[in-house]
């Protein structure tokens, strides 16, 4: 098979292991820098440029965009999609699972657990608002943040009010959550590959921190799930339509709720902590699914 890789850095650990996996597999891997590519979207033949050449005869495309080149990246993606190349997971349901309002909604419409999650464009609605998730402490959230910044836990009312009302002052969207105290700075990662939880690590934020990213200082350990964690990622993984993809649940005295479902997952904590080929497992679902045109939306949504 021949398969482009879209990463903006060929040294990250994640893209480094996909194309170990695939080439150990003696597929052929290109890696492209996906704001260098170009597309012509005008002629009935689309097609993708890269430093002046024509990015043609792919069978597949893996898709590792991060958070801040969302819209530049779908749009590529989409390109390769209207070619007829079969992507590991598409350009809609990345788009759906990046806006985390939206991803939110769909969840809850499916009866996926979820924390308390209220959010408002008024400064005057904040107070009733927070009443709404429970009060103090509660978690504030900026839509746009990732790996934990821009995510704020505020301890009194007071306090909350007043970082709610500065956000809103930048014009920033945000959420106010309820704060899931018993989860104890502790969530779970399920890497769920092909409607499969095929790993899952426990992260545990460093003392005094209730965020868990390991990009903060957390740490990872290999955790046993139970079926109704099992379920909840394998559900969640569903509704975004993504066949590969790290599902964040917490648990909370009222079962695993899910926190995030993040479409470009990192490899390398979980793989060092469970000691799993995850990304062999993701290319033997790429072997075993990609077809030409093998898409649910063809570039159309």
């Amino acid at each position: 098979m021949k398969i482009a890789v879209l990463s903006r850095n060929k040294n990250l650990y994640s893209t480094r292991r996909l194309i170990e996996a695939a080439e150990v597999r003696g597929h052929e891997v290109f890696i492209y820098d996906v704001l260098r590519c170009y597309m012509n979207i005008t002629s009935m033949r689309p097609s993708i440029h890269y430093k002046g050449e024509n990015l043609t005869g792919f069978d597949a495309v893996i898709p590792r965009i991060g958070a801040s080149v969302t819209f530049y990246g779908t749009a590529v993606l989409r390109q390769f999609e209207m070619m007829g190349v079969y992507p590991l997971n598409e350009s809609v349901a990345i788009t759906r699972s990046r806006d985390k309002l939206r991803s939110l909604q769909l969840l809850a419409r499916k009866g996926i657990g979820l924390p308390v999650t209220g959010f408002a464009h008024s400064p005057d609605d904040v107070e009733d608002m927070l009443n709404m998730v429970g009060g103090a402490p509660a978690v504030i959230k900026l839509l746009e943040g990732t790996q934990g910044i821009g995510v704020v836990l505020a301890e009194t009312k007071k306090a909350a009010a007043s970082v709610i009302e500065a956000f809103m002052g930048l014009k920033a969207n945000i959420l106010i959550q309820e704060f899931i105290k018993e989860a104890g700075g502790a969530d779970i990662r399920c890497l769920v590959v092909g409607g499969k939880v095929v790993a899952a690590m426990k992260r545990q934020g460093k003392e005094g921190e209730f965020r868990s990213n390991l990009h903060r200082g957390g740490s990872a350990a290999v955790v046993r799930l139970t079926p109704e964690e099992r379920s909840t990622a394998v559900r969640a993984a569903s509704i975004m339509g993504l066949n590969v993809c790290g599902v964040d649940i917490l648990r909370s005295n009222h079962g695993p709720v899910v926190m995030e479902v993040n479409s470009s997952p990192g490899l390398e904590g979980i793989e060092n902590s469970t000691g799993k080929d995850v990304a062999g497992l993701i290319i033997e679902f790429i072997e075993k699914n990609s077809k030409p045109n093998r898409t649910k939306t063809r570039g159309r949504g």
